[in-house]
């Protein structure tokens, strides 16, 4: 990659963002190797395989119950009404580590080498391979992972005469160089590519939980059994679960407009002849609503 002028130039803007240099073996195998066993910590997690133990569980008792012939219908009813909790408990825990896995996945110094590896694809340089964890799947011959490797407009060879030297993100014509500012790119975005797929379930899960809470009154209630109260301590961690979904819906939407501003403010600079670097993917489905063409590729 290093002995394409352009397609170096433009990695090397990739790397002043992120903080590695991805010209340097070195230092991208150590970063790779170090990711890697981050990712392969939050595979293990516990609460992967406690939510899979929960569901397997929770759908187990139904079955379970309704072949012991001496149990009454009240305590089938109970039994039921533990195998909906026990569900909805494992479907959070798998949707919590399958959250943090993914956000161990596009963690930017991750997204920074993908992004090397889309803009060397594009100058026409052969990548003979890419790890199949690096995307988020399980084998090369998988279907698209979560994290693809980014995909942009092949650049045409240059022809020498017509050579468009780059520095630091600026687009520098032969012969008469004229610098364009580029706006940096800040740390909210950076932070907004990171999470901007996080969460998103807290309304759902509260919900539920609320309604878990309310079938127990419920049953307390037509069953004089006084045990079913108990699970209306799971409204208060119903609503203790929707305040964590607001409060972080408010943090991804102050990041969204710290985005918005930045691919406006992108997007200005190309226009004013400037070479501007690559958007992320997150940042790419910005684009129509900031009414403003797609940047074009280096």
């Amino acid at each position: 990659m290093a002995a394409d002028p352009r397609a170096a130039a433009a990695i090397r803007a990739v790397s002043a963002r992120h903080g590695v240099d991805y010209l340097d073996d070195g230092a991208v195998s150590a970063l790779l190797a170090e990711r890697r066993r981050a990712l392969d910590a939050q595979r293990r997690h516990p609460s992967a395989w406690l939510g899979i133990l929960a569901l397997t569980a929770g759908l187990l008792l139904p079955v379970v119950a309704s072949s012991v012939r001496t149990m009454s219908e009240q305590s089938l009813i109970a039994a039921l009404a533990a195998s909906g909790s026990l569900i909805v408990v494992g479907t959070a825990l798998v949707v919590y580590a399958y959250t943090r896995w993914k956000r161990a996945l596009q963690h930017p110094t991750l997204a920074g080498y993908r992004d090397t590896l889309g803009i060397a694809r594009a100058h026409g340089i052969p990548l003979t391979h890419i790890p199949p964890w690096l995307e988020g799947k399980s084998s090369p011959a998988g279907r698209k992972g979560a994290a693809p490797v980014p995909s942009y407009p092949p650049v045409e060879p240059s022809d020498g005469a017509d050579e468009l030297r780059q520095a630091d993100g600026v687009a520098l014509a032969t012969p008469a160089p004229t610098p364009l500012a580029v706006p940096p790119k800040p740390a909210a975005v950076s932070e907004y590519e990171w999470t901007v797929n996080d969460g998103g379930w807290h309304t759902e899960a509260g919900f539920l939980v609320i309604l878990l809470g309310g079938c127990g009154a419920a049953y307390a209630v037509t069953s004089s059994e006084p045990g079913g109260y108990g699970a209306l301590v799971l409204v208060p961690l119903a609503l203790y679960v929707w305040l964590v979904g607001r409060r972080q819906g408010r943090e991804k939407e102050r990041l969204r407009e710290e985005a918005l501003a930045y691919v406006r403010a992108i997007a200005a600079a190309q226009a004013a002849g400037a070479r501007v670097p690559e958007l992320s993917f997150e940042l790419r489905k910005l684009v129509d609503e900031a009414h403003s063409p797609t940047p074009r590729s280096p």
